[in-house]
């Protein structure tokens, strides 16, 4: 019987202190590495040297590769601590780094991505990046460290120049954030516009806007099922519904185990980059349920509810919180751990329902994948069905078999790395989705995941009336950003919205007020991503693009505009219009990338419903209620409830203001339009009220 002994690391850095999985995946290179921090500026500033910034995060497989090739090895990492100072940051704990030097690289290069590499100056100041640089000169891109010497060369020898590059570089960085407002008043011809550009860049076949790489455009695809909501336009649903169905039954999506992959490196959805992002979830979850509840088709119901349960399983810390993502590799390969082999199928299913199984999920003895196979259903059942000459019954039967034995067995491998590092701003979009989800499926146990998630979020990183950004192991830290507190805040009001306590509602305010405290630009509108005593970097940016999550900037003016009709505090509504009419032209100009801020503007060009219910929440009478207004889609509501003598209420939320039981029955008051509804107690009543 022999003994296994740990080998122990050549080389250890200063990132062994950190918690970022991200961090710590590089606390063992050659690289002198520091986190990013004032330690690492003063010694750059001591010794006149430049620094060398890399940038990326767990779930990156580009940024694991340039970590192999290069940072764990030895001559390039001399390279590297010769003539540079080496800072390592993990994007997802620092977006407003991020933020601001990949701006730098798009203007230096027209294009960005990660794994992220920055030359700066000691002040911090970028002169010169790009992304993955590979180990030898490749394909026409120059070798990593020919850029090392190149740029160690020039430092010390075209130091006047480096300063002039990094001096303009920095005048546009600033003038980014500088927006002016449009003139005139919002109105729905934005919205038009920005639906009649989104449609003319469908692919009318596969689905989805533009060619590949294809990312999942949810903010996209809820403002068009808002704006089908509105105008009846038929091409707003169909296009919608084309690109969920192909994203669903795609490879993108993971038919086993519930859950989208990243993005698809085809137009067809069918090859992803396999890593799983909480963010992606949280958002495609919400939009599938919106459809089902638009159409009525189980299908869509059934890919929410599996996203949602592969969260649950998978991405839920015991604690309350959910992690940030799963890598796209295990063992060193990516996607290792989703794709088949017939003969894999065969061994376990069985030939008869193996045949079927691989029929319908396309799976040859060539593969689509590496001469793998990535599981993906092109053609329906019922086409199926005819063609293996069996019932629909019996294929679906045996699909349902041998989704749940491939399943189990492939718990078995080695399952991708997970970054468990929780993140607020993730954690309030996942939360959101846990809330609507258990409102209007009726889920107790999505409802106790929400409410979890909520305690966990305010006991661990909330401190005062501040929030962190990221916690792990029992540590929370780092300022938190705009996001931080705006998805939050709208996670905590759709919770407040499933479960009608008054709590949810009142930390929602109070981190309005923060927002609105530490964030705002009183001067010329929106607000700045970092907070006003945050650590002063090279410049202040502001969040304005809705890319994989929506903008900070975005969320706020929606939740703003709720929030105002809930409290009818009118200054609410004046910063969200704000906001919207400094990017009016920018909406019209490039809609796919404002799709959370489009949903805005349709709040705020609605009439949203008003809806206050009086009665005790567990009556069935007033779930009766509760069920009509959640049941059918109303993108555009807020909804208050509470009993009758509940004062603190009608204080706290002036929508619940004079309300009262009609005959000591559960009674719903629907307003719009700046005017009210009779009040009534009949379900049937509120139905017709909520389609007028």
């Amino acid at each position: 019987m022999s003994a296994t002994h740990s080998v122990e690391p050549k080389f250890t850095n200063r990132l062994i202190h950190e918690t970022s999985p991200y961090l710590l995946q590089h606390a063992h290179n050659p690289v002198d590495w520091y986190a990013w921090g004032e330690e690492a500026f003063e010694r750059a500033r001591r010794e006149n040297k430049p620094i060398l910034l890399s940038i990326g995060y767990s779930a990156c497989h580009w940024c694991h590769v340039m970590a192999h090739e290069s940072f764990e090895n030895e001559p390039i990492a001399k390279l590297m601590n010769d003539h540079f100072i080496n800072i390592k940051v993990d994007r997802e704990e620092r977006p407003d780094l991020d933020t601001i030097y990949m701006n730098a690289v798009m203007m230096m290069n027209g294009h960005g991505g990660w794994p992220m590499t920055v030359f700066l100056t000691p002040d911090g100041v970028p002169f010169y990046g790009g992304t993955y640089y590979p180990p030898t000169d490749r394909g026409g891109m120059p070798g990593f460290p020919r850029i090392l010497i190149s740029i160690a060369e020039a430092y010390q020898a075209k130091r006047g120049e480096i300063a002039e590059s990094a001096e303009s570089i920095l005048s546009e960085l600033k003038r980014l954030e500088t927006v002016k407002p449009a003139e005139g008043e919002l109105s729905y011809e934005i919205a038009d516009h920005a639906a009649n550009h989104l449609l003319r860049m469908l692919d009318p076949v596969h689905g989805g806007f533009g060619r590949a790489p294809k990312f999942p455009p949810s903010m996209t695809l809820t403002f068009l099922l808002r704006q089908y909501a509105r105008t009846k336009d038929p091409a707003a649903l169909e296009a919608v519904e084309l690109t969920l169905q192909k994203m669903a039954n795609g490879g993108m999506y993971d038919q086993l185990g519930g859950g989208f992959h990243r993005y698809s490196v085809d137009e067809r959805w069918l090859v992803p980059h396999f890593e799983k992002m909480l963010y992606d979830n949280a958002l495609l979850s919400r939009v599938y349920l919106d459809a089902f509840l638009i159409t009525g088709n189980e299908f869509y119901k059934r890919i929410a509810t599996e996203t949602l349960d592969y969260v649950r399983r998978e991405m839920l810390d015991a604690n309350g919180g959910f992690y940030s993502s799963q890598d796209a590799d295990s063992e060193g390969e990516e996607g290792k751990f989703f794709v088949w082999s017939p003969k894999e199928i065969e061994a376990l299913l069985g030939e008869a329902d193996a045949k079927l199984f691989c029929r319908y999920f396309d799976v040859t003895e060539y593969g689509n994948f590496e001469n793998h196979n990535i599981l993906h259903v092109d053609v329906e059942a019922e086409s199926v069905a005819r063609l293996m000459r069996v019932s629909v019954e019996d294929l679906n039967a045996a699909i349902t078999r041998g989704k749940q034995i491939l399943f189990e067995a492939r718990e078995h491998r080695i399952k991708p790395f997970r970054d468990e590092k929780m993140l607020t701003a993730w954690n309030g979009l996942m939360l959101r989705s846990f809330a609507e989800a258990a409102r209007v499926l009726n889920r107790r146990d999505y409802l106790d995941v929400a409410i979890n998630n909520a305690d966990f979020l305010l006991r661990e990183l909330k401190r005062g009336s501040r929030l962190l950004r990221t916690h792990k192991d029992g540590e929370s830290k780092l300022n938190a950003y705009l996001e931080d507190y705006a998805y939050l805040a709208d996670g905590l009001l759709a919770l407040y919205e499933a479960t009608f306590e008054l709590r949810w509602f009142e930390e929602a305010r109070a981190l309005v007020e923060t927002m609105l405290e530490q964030f705002a630009d009183n001067e010329e509108g929106g607000f700045f991503f970092t907070s006003a005593d945050h650590e002063k970097l090279i410049a202040r940016t502001k969040d304005w693009y809705d890319n994989a999550t929506p903008g900070g900037n975005s969320v706020a003016a929606h939740l703003l505009l709720r929030m105002a009709l809930l409290t009818g505090e009118e200054s609410y509504r004046q910063r969200a219009e704000q906001i919207l009419k400094l990017l009016t032209s920018a909406m019209m100009r490039s809609p796919s990338a404002f799709g959370h801020l489009l949903c805005a503007l349709d709040t705020a060009l609605a009439s949203p419903f008003e809806i206050a219910i009086v009665g005790s929440p567990e009556a069935p009478a007033t779930q009766a209620l509760i069920a009509e207004v959640f049941n059918r889609y109303l993108p555009n509501k807020v909804v208050a409830l509470a009993e009758s003598d509940n004062d603190r209420a009608a204080q706290t939320i002036k929508l619940l203001e004079h309300r009262q039981q009609i005959q000591g029955q559960p009674t719903a008051y629907v307003c719009r339009n700046f005017y009210c509804q009779a009040p009534v107690t009949d379900r049937q009543k509120l139905v017709e009220q909520l389609a007028s």
